[in-house]
């Protein structure tokens, strides 16, 4: 056992053994009188060498200089941002603290996170902005884009410029089956909600390039923007396609097509407006078909009351693609909105 184990060191070696920068500062400096260094040399040059180790004087550590706590946190706060160099040897700029992303964009939480607290379906997260779609985003957001803030009641045919009928479409990845459809159908306007702000920007790159003006981009909770910002009866459909699985058992209450999310959908859907869902998961497809069959709201447009196969004006899109050729099976229901007299007879 060791003889200094539960005991308190002693001698000159303390400082080596327990390592404390205490013990150093309380140790004289100096050799001590019993040894004579120029004797030591004499025993040899190992034995020399080891002995000056053990008897050198402990080197002070300077005292730190006390932090400015002041000047630190509004240095923090109102220094412009500082150029970096980037590895490509062009110039990368970091963001003051508190400062937006994109002054003239999408904002980081436009609902406040104290709007209120409940579960949500979808995970922000941060990615890389290419600089094209950051360029879209400074350039296009005031002229095409939303953010769902939950204090304004939204006059769709004010939002598009026109009466067309609108389909909201909830979650559209990098947007491009988003700018197809729009392409495709432009007398049908699109209101694309997404969180994904590379995703943002390539829409609005891919609307501003193919000359698409009924697509809008709304950022945000798209429950918020149901309730609070859209008025009953003012959707003509509704597309989910590939929504988060959440496939753990867990998180299944995080899934979107829930009832209580159906019920607010349909307040806000005509009747016969569309809802067009779409997986590769097939447990969530499943339950998908249970929740929507199950509803008084909806009836489903496939008499055999099963799925629906892909319809044509839907693309083929490049995250589908990839489940296909895993072996993955693509789900699609069609679900009408029933009438207002039929919902109140409890017609499913």
């Amino acid at each position: 056992m060791s003889p200094y184990r539960g005991r308190r060191p002693q001698g000159r070696g303390a400082v080596l053994i327990c390592g404390s920068a205490a013990w150093a500062r309380a140790t004289p400096t100096g050799p001590h009188p019993r040894h004579d260094l120029n004797q030591a040399d004499a025993r040899g040059p190992t034995h020399s060498r080891l002995r000056t180790h053990a008897l050198a004087p402990a080197r002070e550590s300077p005292e730190p200089e006390p932090r400015k706590i002041e000047s630190t946190v509004s240095d923090s706060l109102n220094t412009p941002e500082a150029p970096h160099h980037a590895p490509d040897g062009g110039i990368r700029h970091t963001r003051a603290k508190g400062e937006p992303r994109f002054p003239d964009g999408p904002k980081a939480d436009p609902a406040g996170s104290h709007f209120e607290r409940r579960i949500r379906s979808f995970q922000p997260r941060r990615s890389r902005v290419t600089a094209g779609q950051a360029d879209a985003l400074q350039r296009l957001w005031p002229k095409w884009g939303l953010d769902i803030d939950g204090r304004r009641t939204l006059d769709l045919a004010e939002l598009f410029g026109n009466g067309s009928p609108v389909v909201l479409e909830i979650g559209f990845g990098m947007g491009e089956a988003t700018a197809q459809m729009a392409a495709a159908d432009p007398d049908t306007n699109i209101l694309a909600v997404d969180v994904h702000t590379p995703g943002q920007g390539n829409l609005l790159n891919l609307a501003d390039q193919g000359g698409l003006s009924n697509i809008r981009v709304a950022n945000g909770d798209a429950i918020i923007l149901l309730r609070e910002m859209l008025t009953p009866d003012s959707l003509d459909g509704l597309r989910v396609f590939f929504p988060d699985p959440w496939p753990k058992k867990r998180h299944h209450k995080r899934r979107l097509i829930q009832p209580d999310f159906l019920t607010i959908a349909a307040s806000r859907l005509k009747p016969g407006a569309i809802l067009h869902c779409a997986t590769d998961w097939e447990p969530y497809a499943e339950q998908m078909l249970e929740v929507l069959t199950a509803h008084p709201a909806f009836e489903n447009t496939r008499p055999d009351g099963g799925f629906a196969p892909r319809p044509e004006f839907r693309p083929l899109t490049r995250f589908e693609g990839q489940g296909l050729d895993k072996g993955h099976v693509v789900n699609d229901l069609l679900f009408r909105r029933v009438p207002h007299d039929d919902q109140r007879e409890g017609r499913q």
